[in-house]
């Protein structure tokens, strides 16, 4: 094993083999079954879903299966806190009442914007100190400076890799003969 992967907590290499293995088995069920723990979820991928997401982010995003998909891509390229971001801000921007926005804020802060945070994005120092100012006084757009920044760099960094993987390859491959 090499050494990068050995410094990892074995959760996030369980976590890996096992979207892997997820991948696999959704590869190879004519259905596109994929099994999950204890329970079984089917999922029809509709001929035109994974040529939808090639047309834009945002399409892959707000599809649950394209987002399935591209999460574990992430995890696979050990970045999925990116897209755990994303989605933290999502969900915080709905957030009601917004009592619970202050603590609700610290939390997504405290995981993945501070420095030395578990789950820390790539955030230039500005943002990082824009963001923590916001804090201060909680509102649903605390983090939207944040937010754009790694929406924007998923976009053009993680988005066209995911684009040319195997999997999101062998999929359209998959639907288009289905």
């Amino acid at each position: 094993m090499c050494r990068e992967l050995e410094s990892l907590p074995i959760t996030c290499l369980e976590r890996a083999k096992e979207l892997k293995a997820l991948f696999r088995s959704f590869l190879q069920k004519p259905d596109l079954s994929i099994s999950h723990s204890h329970k079984i979820d089917k999922i029809r991928l509709n001929m035109d879903e994974p040529l939808k997401w090639r047309q834009s982010f945002e399409n892959l995003l707000s599809n649950q299966h394209g987002l399935c998909l591209f999460r574990a891509f992430l995890v696979s390229e050990f970045s999925e806190e990116n897209i755990a971001f994303y989605l933290a801000c999502e969900d915080y921007r709905i957030t009601k009442p917004s009592s619970k926005l202050s603590a609700k804020a610290k939390k997504i802060y405290e995981e993945y914007v501070c420095s030395d945070a578990p789950r820390e994005v790539n955030l230039d120092h500005e943002t990082k100190a824009i963001t923590k100012q916001n804090l201060e006084r909680p509102s649903q757009s605390c983090f939207s400076l944040a937010q754009k920044k790694i929406y924007a760099l998923m976009e053009k960094d993680c988005y066209p890799r995911f684009l040319k993987s195997i999997t999101y390859l062998e999929i359209s491959r998959h639907v288009k003969a289905g």
